[in-house]
């Protein structure tokens, strides 16, 4: 068969399955009509979010009140109308609805004068927002029970009198049938929709933070979120699927952050054998006291904490060898910690250690566990196997996660895309550049597929662990990770972990430009989104580098990096107009932005502003859309020729 006729036998099979859909002349022609109005629509707002590593309750004000933008629909519709107090009520009225009509029923304040007020507001946020999309879209994200109501209310005519007090009529027969609460909920939720089209979250949603698991469920029953995998994630996602070092990592962390709850009460992972075995295995060591915690005055809990800390670690270190044993592909025979230590004199690779206690670690055998130490690493393997919540959460990472995504001309990764020294690009088991990093997410998938399945793919899960740490993996972007040497030696010049190449060489614009054509991506308005390195504000750095083509939105959103960055991380906005940075001032709580009626302050910078205003034409979208236009001028031609009307 020639290339001209397989390419007219695939254009009559698609013909085939369009004409299914759109079986008449009319039907084709009225959805044609429908999508060059969407094409003609402006583009939908896109927010990029970073390192969030379990900071759920900024995260979640921030979801609601979208970044800011929220409060300049506020702002702007009623700056002249209302005093600063009634906005700054109204505002967290739309964040957090439920917590706001609970307050006013304990106050017995008069129900029904206030919810008309309400109403009629929440209708002018909603059209507000609404504004940008399609009738068709915006039903779709209408809530159930409210569609037909709300959908009537937003696309009224106000110029109506007669209409306006047809309306006033719904909302006093909303209000008088009890459903006032449940209606302005479902309201609040639709403006929040409606005002940020798609969230990226660029990585590392897990660890120091005490509730990544909030976290991902906001992220699930957001309308369209992604996640483009960090190290951390990575480090979950291994632990569930059964690698040990992974495992033992995230017991080590988690006790470290003073987050065992997280494990044990919201995850179901059980810590009481590593618990009793390392009372008493394991001495009193400050060292690994839980982050903040006092040395001289420590109670028994940090003691226990950091009891179970050691002995975790030192697993942690015997399963690391064993992976890097049987990978020699790895090149990582230098963090085989254990086995290169030398225990008559107390050092590694040279450097004295500032103890040499290592309990229950055979000094001729370092790597083997002991029977208890296995009875507890094959209880822990079950554990994080068999949550039903983490299974859910890693599921959603999966389905909805990637290496690195492409979207609207921008290349989305968290680390970095490993360089040598000279620039160009590493090779590690054969591939290199943008192949390496679609190989990086090929043995994920591999290892999730099999996971899966029942069974183990010993290859691709001991990857996870490269993936977490190792020198070229694209997640990492470091020379090693030196916990080891912050923990046992004394000296700081071992301390550092040296940055990859790449963050040197970033900062050009010609390198960046580079970068994006090797994905396929060129153009002016093209950038490449990064996360994983705190940008230090406080210090003059500033996240937008080589000349506005790479922006870096790791701004420190977790408490443990504000003293480090200045801010508590960044928002990058992409709408219609161009792009903005919002940096996130630090964030007290819920609680008190509920009774305080206060808001995140964030300072807002507009980097980039398109000369003509982004149109869904203009994006990936616009692409699939202008695909169907073409496939339906092909119907029409097809129905006209047969005289099909």
């Amino acid at each position: 068969m020639t290339e001209n006729t397989e390419q007219q036998r695939r254009d009559k099979e698609y013909l085939r399955l369009i004409s299914e859909k759109y079986p008449t002349v009319q039907a084709a022609a009225t959805e044609m009509i429908n999508l060059a109005a969407i094409m003609r629509l402006p583009k939908g707002t896109e927010h990029f979010m970073s390192d969030l590593h379990g900071e759920y309750e900024a995260f979640c004000h921030i979801m609601n009140n979208c970044s800011g933008v929220i409060r300049e629909k506020v702002e702007r519709l009623y700056g002249q109308s209302m005093t600063k107090r009634e906005r700054d009520e109204f505002a967290t009225f739309i964040y957090y609805p439920s917590e706001i009509i609970a307050e006013k029923k304990v106050q017995g304040a008069d129900d029904k004068d206030w919810y008309l007020v309400q109403l009629h507001r929440l209708v002018e946020v909603c059209r507000s927002v609404a504004s940008k999309y399609t009738r068709s879209k915006v039903r779709k994200a209408l809530p159930k029970y409210f569609d037909y109501i709300i959908d009537e209310l937003i696309n009224m005519d106000r110029d109506d009198f007669d209409k306006e007090a047809y309306y006033g009529e719904i909302f006093t027969s909303i209000i008088e049938l009890g459903r006032a609460e449940a209606f302005v909920v479902a309201m609040a939720e639709l403006i929040k929709r409606l005002a940020v089209d798609w969230l990226h979250i660029v990585g590392d949603v897990f660890d120091r933070g005490e509730s990544p698991d909030k976290i991902l469920d906001l992220l699930i029953a957001h309308h369209n979120a992604d996640v483009q995998w960090g190290n951390h994630d990575i480090q979950w996602m291994g632990a569930h699927m059964g690698n040990e070092a992974n495992i033992l990592s995230v017991v080590d962390l988690s006790l470290k952050y003073n987050n065992a709850e997280l494990l044990e009460e919201r995850y179901g992972i059980s810590l009481r054998k590593l618990a009793v075995y390392a009372a008493e295995t394991m001495g009193d060591d400050p060292r690994f006291y839980p982050v903040g915690t006092d040395a001289q005055s420590a109670g028994e809990d940090a003691k226990l904490t950091a009891k179970m800390r050691k002995a975790a670690y030192l697993m942690q270190l015997k399963a690391e060898g064993a992976i890097i044993a049987r990978r020699p592909e790895y090149a990582m025979q230098d963090r085989s910690i254990l086995q290169n230590i030398d225990f008559a004199n107390g050092t590694f690779f040279g450097a004295k250690l500032n103890n040499t206690s290592f309990p229950n670690v055979d000094k001729k055998d370092p790597l083997r566990m002991s029977v208890a130490e296995r009875e507890i690493v094959d209880g822990l393997k079950r554990s994080f196997r068999g949550s039903e919540k983490l299974e859910r959460h890693v599921a959603f990472l999966v389905r909805r996660g990637s290496a690195y995504k492409i979207c609207n001309n921008n290349l989305i990764f968290h680390g970095c895309v490993p360089l040598e020294s000279d620039g160009s690009y590493v090779r590690f088991c054969g591939h290199e550049g943008r192949e390496l990093l679609d190989y990086c997410e090929s043995m994920v998938r591999r290892a999730y597929a099999a996971f899966k399945a029942g069974k183990e793919d010993e290859e691709a899960l001991d990857f996870f662990f490269y993936l977490w740490c190792g020198k070229n993996s694209p997640l990492y972007g470091r020379e090693k990770l030196t916990t080891f040497e912050r923990l046992y030696i004394d000296d700081k010049a071992y301390h550092r972990e040296q940055d990859n190449s790449y963050y040197i060489y970033c900062k050009g614009k010609a390198f960046c430009e580079r970068i994006l054509r090797d994905f396929g991506i060129a153009g002016k308005y093209s950038h490449i989104v990064n996360g994983h390195v705190p940008v230090r504000t406080k210090l003059g750095e500033n996240p937008v580098k080589a000349e506005g083509k790479l922006i870096v939105i790791d701004g420190g959103f977790c408490k443990a990096y504000h003293e480090k960055t200045g801010i508590a991380g960044y928002t990058l906005i992409y709408n219609s107009h161009g792009l903005r940075l919002c940096a996130h001032e630090p964030f007290d709580s819920i609680e008190k932005a509920i009774e305080q009626r206060s808001d995140i302050h964030s300072e807002v910078t507009v980097f980039e502003t398109r000369e003509n205003r982004l149109l869904v034409r203009d994006t990936d979208t616009g692409k699939e859309l202008q695909e169907q236009l073409e496939g339906l001028k092909l119907l029409m031609k097809s129905y006209t020729e047969r005289n099909e009307f």
